[in-house]
């Protein structure tokens, strides 16, 4: 019997779920691409303990320790697009966005979604502040 082709088993990998698809960053089942997203102005709203800043020449970056997202934002420029209607937006998750991020899920591509919707409907699950159930132990003595 011959082993699959590489292109096929490539193909067979993408395809195959994640244990846990809702820790995930980015999604790539099908023909939409779906990606987690933070928005920075949340962090700082949210007064989130992992919020570092510093300053360099003249300016004042911030940034997220955890590396939720690792861009270095000008701290000027976020301030000042968050005073437009737009605000300043949101930037890529490079992880799983921590239960106290302001977080969200982006499509591209969404006109390719199949009649039978979304491939991976966990994906969008985003972290919860708590967990949602707990586990009892009973340990009976012999």
């Amino acid at each position: 019997m011959d082993p699959m082709p590489e292109s096929e088993q490539v193909r067979a990998d993408s395809l195959t779920l994640p244990l846990r698809p809702q820790d995930e960053v980015e999604c790539r089942l099908c023909e939409v691409h779906c990606d987690k997203v933070v928005y920075p102005s949340a962090c700082l709203e949210r007064s989130c303990p992992f919020v570092y800043a510093y300053e360099e020449h003249g300016h004042t970056y911030m940034g997220c320790m955890q590396k939720v997202f690792s861009a270095e934002i000008d701290l000027d420029m976020l301030t000042a697009a968050e005073r437009r209607r737009e605000g300043f937006g949101a930037v890529r998750a490079l992880r799983a966005p921590l239960p106290m991020c302001r977080s969200d899920v982006e499509t591209c591509f969404s006109h390719r979604l199949s009649e039978l919707g979304c491939t991976n409907p966990e994906f969008n699950e985003l972290p919860a502040g708590s967990p949602t159930f707990r586990v009892f132990a009973r340990i009976s003595g012999s």
